[in-house]
């Protein structure tokens, strides 16, 4: 805890960007007959019937210091699919940079091992190379910004029936550019103090 909580103190720096990684898994629902728009003091309604369309994941990251974020549709999130997400992170949006500070959950999924999985060894240790991984505690995910930004995109544009990846990756696509437009920022205001006080039941106790 007290590991994530220090990067969050760090300047900014873009050399040496801080990103925050998430994941979300979204239910693909269609209409079994078609909803009522919304008219004069009535909002569009639904019937209460729905047909699945199986799942998709939500990769998201995060650069809270920036207001950049990107999220990225992909049909699961297996370690190959996380591997190529990272991938991406390291050589389309971040080619520049030094080292890539990334905060996550710890999942048996988010480790370079998912890399060389994926990857030739080479491959796989050029972009390992590229990152300062940082994980959140054993049930200690709240730490990751990335859920705060996870939770605007649920309230913003996930609170609704979707039914395929093809209108999810549509819909996402055009909340991410408009807060990336927005430029959108988190003031992280919890600190190391503040856990030493707050969280102390969670630290060793120690005979004086």
């Amino acid at each position: 805890m007290e590991d994530v909580l220090s990067v969050y103190t760090r300047p900014y720096d873009p050399r040496r960007p801080q990103v925050c990684f998430d994941e979300l898994p979204k239910q693909l629902r269609g209409d079994v007959r078609p909803s009522l728009p919304p008219s004069p003091g009535h909002p569009r309604r639904e019937d209460y019937e729905y047909e699945r369309h199986g799942t998709a994941n939500l990769f998201l990251w995060y650069e809270p210091l920036a207001g950049r974020r990107h999220v990225e549709v992909t049909e699961r999130r297996t370690m190959i699919d996380w591997a190529h997400a990272i991938r991406d992170l390291v050589d389309v949006h971040y080619p520049d940079a030094e080292m890539i500070v990334l905060v996550m959950d710890n999942l048996n999924t988010h480790t370079p091992a998912s890399l060389y999985a994926a990857f030739e060894p080479a491959e796989a240790k050029r972009i390992a190379d590229q990152l300062e991984i940082h994980h959140t505690p054993k049930h200690g995910s709240w730490l990751n910004v990335a859920e705060i930004e996870l939770a605007v995109l649920s309230s913003q544009c996930l609170d609704r029936r979707i039914p395929d990846r093809a209108v999810l990756t549509e819909e996402v696509a055009a909340w991410e550019d408009a807060r990336n437009v927005l430029g959108a920022t988190v003031d992280w205001r919890f600190t190391t103090e503040d856990a030493r006080i707050k969280l102390k039941h969670l630290y060793p106790s120690h005979e004086a």
